[in-house]
């Protein structure tokens, strides 16, 4: 089993948090003592995450920006640089899901493309952005959230994209072999939230604590594994 550490005033960056699960991962980590940077799509999305975080004696800063343009993700980066804070800890959890379509041949490439664009090109810019500083503070944790979505040709481009975040998490952790940054992808299970619908299984709140384990393992932790929030633990 590898050791927890305290993240107590670390900063924690967390994509999609105005709703939902960034949300509620925002949420967790301030109990925590973490600093949280929100990102929301619109300047003023998240008032309500904003508010809720105000019983924990945090600094809370927001950044905003749409993650299906490549100018507004440099932007989005460029508003987190301007903090002159260090992120330490990474949730890529903001997604799209493409519409579901019975007729599973009838995916556009337009809903090819923004799948893609948003679930993994964003990401994978965002990873760009941070894990080399994390690598020079010697710290760093990223979590790319992913989805035990299969054999549903139906949702073929979010299930694609899925898979396509899952490989390239897998390839970077290569990379991070032995330093002090981990990268892993978390599994929040399905939830009752704007993309999981109103028949999931599992009220949005049930994705604590789970999700901040991959936030909260140690230098001897695992690099590159997969974690389910709703299982809390590692699989």
């Amino acid at each position: 089993m590898y050791s927890m550490i305290n993240i107590e005033g670390k900063t924690a960056l967390i994509t999609g948090s105005s709703r939902g699960v960034g949300q509620q991962i925002a949420l967790g980590l301030a109990k925590k003592g973490c600093h949280i940077i929100l990102h929301g799509r619109k300047k003023d999305s998240c008032k309500t995450s904003l508010e809720l975080l105000k019983r924990y004696p945090i600094k809370v800063d927001i950044v905003y920006g749409e993650l299906s343009e490549e100018s507004q993700v440099k932007n989005i980066i460029k508003q987190v640089k301007n903090l002159n804070v260090k992120v330490d800890i990474l949730y890529n959890n903001a997604a799209i899901m493409s519409p579901y379509h019975q007729d599973f041949w009838k995916h556009s490439w337009e809903e090819w493309s923004a799948s893609f664009t948003v679930n993994v090109m964003a990401m994978y810019s965002l990873c760009a952005a941070f894990i080399p500083d994390m690598m020079e503070q010697n710290f760093g944790r990223v979590i790319n959230l992913t989805s035990g979505i299969k054999d549903e040709p139906e949702l073929a481009p979010y299930g694609a994209s899925k898979w396509a975040v899952n490989k390239l998490t897998d390839d970077i952790a290569s990379k991070l072999k032995d330093t002090a940054v981990k990268i892993n992808t978390l599994d929040p299970g399905w939830l009752r939230t704007d993309l999981g619908g109103e028949f999931a299984d599992h009220p949005v709140e049930a994705v604590l604590p789970g999700a901040l384990a991959p936030a909260l393992i140690g230098d001897d932790g695992p690099n590159g594994h997969f974690f389910s929030a709703i299982d809390h633990h590692m699989k």
